[in-house]
């Protein structure tokens, strides 16, 4: 499998809601640099990132816009959408909708697994979609 097959394996795997699925793309070392606190930044921590994430929003999807390959990374631009039917972060569900986007770097071994991780989702915007936060005035 190439690198950027295993980061759509990854995004299908969080689609269809099987974790475990997802994190056969990670090697057993992977290092995740965009940790929540409270979670380990490796395979295991990732994989609980995912369940919560998927507690607070069963129908979770992680839909590739763009996805570009240099030599061992691969970044993706993803749209991160779902209703917020369960507890996410602390707190109970609002049965609102979410529609952000992603940006994921990761970097792959000769095995094709990931390695390490990078990205930036877009938490203030989740966190204003489901009312945690006010929306500012428009610019």
């Amino acid at each position: 499998m190439d690198n950027e097959a295993a980061m759509r394996h990854f995004f299908d795997g969080i689609n269809a809601g099987d974790v475990d699925a997802a994190a056969e793309s990670l090697a057993d070392g992977f290092v995740e640099h965009e940790v929540l606190p409270g979670l380990e930044p490796n395979k295991e921590g990732t994989k609980r990132l995912f369940r919560m994430m998927l507690a607070g929003f069963p129908d979770l999807r992680f839909d590739a816009e763009d996805i570009l390959t240099s030599g061992d990374k691969v970044v993706a631009r993803a749209r991160v959408t779902g209703t917020n039917k369960g507890e996410f972060l602390g707190m109970p569900a609002t049965g609102k909708s979410i529609n952000v986007q992603a940006i994921d770097i990761v970097r792959f071994g000769n095995d094709g697994l990931a390695v390490e991780h990078w990205g930036v989702l877009d938490m203030l915007s989740i966190m204003q979609q489901l009312g945690a936060i006010p929306e500012g005035p428009p610019a």
